[in-house]
């Protein structure tokens, strides 16, 4: 599956790997349980670890805009990690989309993103 959710810290934190190319189906499984997360905690974090990512489809794209623009102000900090530059670009086109703190990690910088996100 290209995307896997995990719930961590009591369900404060979103843990999400994703890898190939995502589409619509995806985030109408993913959009969901992290608005239930959201509604039953109020504020989440992101650990986003992104393997052999390739995007995202069309309809994709749509749904995470939609999502981003949904869920403003209700994500505290986002730890971003991958390994390619188009990713690092990614997490500073991010940012004026959110009101979280968005952070780069490389991948072998997994240790750091962890700590990072788990400190606020």
């Amino acid at each position: 599956m290209p995307i896997e959710l995990k719930e961590e810290n009591g369900g404060k934190l979103a843990s999400v790997c994703v890898s190939g190319k995502l589409t619509k189906h995806d985030y109408e499984h993913f959009a969901p349980e992290v608005e239930a997360m959201i509604k039953k905690h109020g504020k989440i974090d992101f650990l986003l670890n992104m393997h052999e990512f390739h995007g995202w489809d069309a309809g994709a794209l749509w749904e995470d805009i939609k999502f981003d623009m949904h869920h403003f102000n209700q994500i505290g900090r986002i730890a971003m990690i991958g390994d390619s530059k188009w990713e690092k670009w990614m997490s500073a086109f991010c940012r004026p989309f959110t009101t979280a703190k968005v952070k780069y990690f490389e991948k072998d910088q997994l240790k750091e993103a962890d700590a990072w996100i788990r400190s606020a």
